[in-house]
């Protein structure tokens, strides 16, 4: 098992992840993307980290059931690919069912018909998509909404929109929010500012009591950590969560990195009953 930059955390405490595992291609053009010898390195991870709550993006069908099997049985999957069908790339979110209890889900497509699965607006080249999850932690009654996204790598204007339906998705929900995923784009950009407009949102790692390792970019393309490049991963809460700890996690068990995108990792608090 691979050694654990945050791993368990007690109550209050709450374990948050958001992980681009970088999907599966067939065939993989380059030997560090083969799925098949990074799946082993991912299982390490998640089997050392043990967050409650992990978005992922770039799952693939097979992709996702390996990360459910890593998390193991106490784990719930919710979403689908972003597909018509509900096939396909697809950003699940896994909870720790342990720790905390559905209260309702849903998953809605980044576009001007959320509610029409794979529909595209904005300038999105393929369906984008969003899981919300309304959770209760059973350790505190403290209930909040966790959503897993996964913003489009092209346009500029897809990720502003994007962040713009997020931000007031969650001013509709009136309760402690955090909003995770693989945004495509760093600190300071119009989709971010537009996420953070009204201070409804705020960025994990800049309110944070404790940063465990540097701001390294988070694409790092299987190369060494940087500080200096984009840190495009980004967990982001509601001003009544407190965020005590933040992380970037550059784990590479036995030398195989997981992904192209290294993990973000914070460890929350939320008051008891709130929400």
């Amino acid at each position: 098992m691979s050694t654990a930059l945050i791993g368990p955390v007690t109550p209050p405490a709450l374990h948050v992840m958001t992980f681009n595992i970088r999907r599966r291609l067939s065939p993989a053009l380059r030997r560090v993307d083969r799925w098949r010898d990074r799946r082993a390195a991912v299982a390490a991870l998640l089997q050392a980290e043990q967050p409650h709550i992990l978005g992922v993006q770039e799952a693939l069908p097979d992709q996702a059931r390996d990360v459910h099997t890593a998390l193991g049985a106490r784990y719930v999957a919710l979403g689908h690919g972003r597909r018509r069908d509900g096939g396909g790339e697809a950003c699940p979110l896994f909870f720790d069912a342990d720790r905390l209890e559905l209260e309702n889900w849903r998953q809605i497509a980044l576009s001007d018909r959320p509610d029409d699965p794979g529909s595209r607006s904005w300038g999105n080249r393929v369906p984008r998509i969003a899981v919300i999850a309304r959770l209760r932690d059973r350790a505190t009654s403290a209930t909040f909404v966790a959503v897993n996204t996964h913003f489009d790598h092209l346009s500029r204007g897809a990720r502003r929109r994007s962040a713009e339906a997020l931000r007031l998705l969650v001013g509709e929900a009136a309760r402690p929010s955090v909003v995770m995923g693989d945004l495509n784009t760093g600190e300071g950009t119009v989709p971010i500012r537009e996420l953070l407009r009204d201070g409804a949102l705020r960025d994990a790692w800049a309110v944070a009591g404790e940063r465990v390792t540097p701001e390294w970019g988070t694409f790092p393309n299987y190369r060494e950590p940087r500080v200096g490049r984009k840190r495009i991963d980004w967990i982001a809460v509601t001003g009544d969560i407190e965020v005590e700890r933040v992380a970037i996690n550059p784990s590479a068990p036995k030398g195989r990195r997981p992904s192209d995108h290294l993990p973000v990792q914070a460890v929350l608090r939320i008051a008891a009953g709130e929400g």
